[in-house]
């Protein structure tokens, strides 16, 4: 049996037809908070690192190129960190709470940020803003698949990378009219408010069965779902889940409903990164500057911005639609093409100055020498590229990732494996930030975009081969599919 075959009679049911969402829709809303908070801490330091390098800049704050690169990609060190923490707290505390916690480091990050005398404050006022990321990174996803019903889990599930992408495009457009240390106080608006709302959210009702809670699970399902919602199928369900699972050992995690849908979900975790996403918005506006884009740097990243909001929400639209796997197969070829055009680009057009990546001060002067022919048709390319490339990475590895992550990891290991994964993701990009820096500065552009083409490629194969359609299915269907092999349909 194909996994395109329906497994499970779903006919009407007097339940199905009562849910009400509104709730639900203000519970997720209340949670992804977080995840604006994560995109705009991430691309902070795309309009403050050229305020920070300019020569009126304090000397106490002043950054050179070795710096900058660290303020670029600590956050992701940080995200890292966060990834650990959430590996406990969400199995100690559950979801919600963990959730919760991340305004702390969010909130006295920003706090040092805004009101720096130094350069130690900066870094580790993104340190903090970063463990704060890969908190919620790690609990947000799985705290909305946890309270979702299938018919909106799809939808539901992308809210968290859409909601990130709105932070950083709400970052560029304020980097155009805010000083850096203002950009800081407003970053902690949205981590008070997620705070506030969520008190008043339920817990997860999966974890509240997990913990015997069940007139609270009852109670919180009911709240969810609306007041006329029939909760006994539902919660039969989820226990029924709970109770064919212990505490997973060491000797079960090599069985294959434990193995591979975590391998599946921390390799997704690791391409989703190595196709240069996070180093391209990080710098984003200085890759302009060293490509020869014809438009002026800063108001190139809001374009790019916006494209990555528009086809977020395309592809929210068409997640339960044209399932995840044809998402993933567009997104890899649309980011293949445009990656191996920069590649080509960069290679062919030399680059305006042999100076650092983040040697914003040489860059903007040469901006300024740049002859009329820049101006031409051509110096589109980088950009057009790049709103493709965004395009591409938001329609398809940028919140499929994050949802199947939610989706395929088995319950009874779920909170460790979704810190794991995002543990190996912010490692890697780290690792990529720092790299990407020195490899522009070594051999140009053109050798990491070679770097992301291939990676691209790779990703195409790996969505072809391992992952698997989870369009329609519950969270039980999918483990059954990972116990059994190659089925979804569940036997009691």
């Amino acid at each position: 049996m194909d996994e395109e075959t329906p497994l499970l009679d779903r006919g009407p049911t007097p339940a199905q037809s009562q849910i009400s969402n509104s709730r639900l829709f203000l519970a997720v809303f209340s949670a992804v908070l977080g995840n604006f908070s994560f995109g705009y801490s991430l691309v902070y330091p795309s309009p403050v690192l050229p305020q920070l390098q300019s020569d009126t800049t304090d000397p106490q704050l002043r950054m050179d190129t070795e710096q900058a690169a660290w303020f670029g990609s600590v956050f992701a060190l940080g995200a890292a960190a966060g990834g650990l923490g959430a590996m406990l707290l969400n199995d100690l505390i559950g979801r919600k709470l963990s959730i919760m916690t991340s305004a702390v480091p969010s909130t006295i990050g920003y706090m040092l940020l805004g009101g720096a005398v130094n350069r130690w404050m900066l870094h580790v006022g993104r340190f903090l803003t970063g463990i704060a990321g890969g908190m919620t990174a790690a609990s947000i996803p799985v705290y909305i698949s946890e309270i979702s019903h299938p018919a909106v889990r799809g939808a539901l599930g992308s809210c968290p990378q859409i909601t990130a992408v709105f932070g950083a495009l709400v970052l560029y457009a304020l980097g155009l009219v805010l000083p850096w240390r203002w950009l800081a106080v407003a970053g902690e608006v949205p981590a008070v408010l997620m705070v506030v709302l969520l008190v008043l959210m339920p817990c997860s009702p999966r974890r509240l069965l997990s913990l015997g809670r069940q007139q609270e699970a009852e109670t919180a399902l009911r709240w969810l779902r609306g007041k006329h919602y029939h909760t006994h199928i539902e919660l039969s369900a989820i226990q029924h889940s709970i109770n064919s699972k212990g505490k997973v050992t060491w000797s079960e995690l090599v069985t294959p409903i434990y193995y591979r849908p975590i391998i599946i979900s921390v390799m997704m975790r690791f391409l989703q990164q190595m196709t240069g996403i996070t180093p391209i918005l990080v710098y984003l506006e200085s890759i302009f500057s060293k490509s020869k884009v014809s438009l002026n740097a800063s108001y190139d990243a809001v374009i790019v911005g916006a494209v990555r909001l528009f086809s977020v929400a395309i592809a929210a639209s068409l997640m339960d639609r044209a399932g995840r796997k044809a998402l993933l197969y567009t997104s890899s070829m649309l980011m293949l093409l445009s990656t191996l055009t920069l590649t080509i680009y960069t290679h062919t057009t030399p680059c305006p100055s042999p100076h650092n990546l983040t040697d914003y001060s040489s860059q903007n002067a040469i901006g300024l020498s740049l002859d009329t022919s820049h101006q031409s048709t051509a110096g589109l390319i980088p950009l057009i590229s790049t709103m493709v490339f965004i395009f591409g990475y938001a329609m398809g590895w940028g919140p499929i990732t994050w949802l199947l992550m939610a989706e395929i990891l088995p319950l009874v290991a779920r909170g460790v494996a979704s810190g794991l994964c995002v543990t190996v993701s912010w490692l890697t990009a780290f690792v990529l930030t720092q790299a990407f820096v020195y490899l522009v500065d070594r051999y140009g552009l053109y050798v990491p975009f070679l770097c992301f083409t291939v990676v691209c490629a790779f990703g195409l194969l790996f969505a072809a081969v391992c992952v698997p359609e989870t369009r329609g299915r519950s969270l039980e269907e999918i483990e059954n599919y990972f116990r059994t092999g190659r089925t979804f349909t569940i036997t009691q």
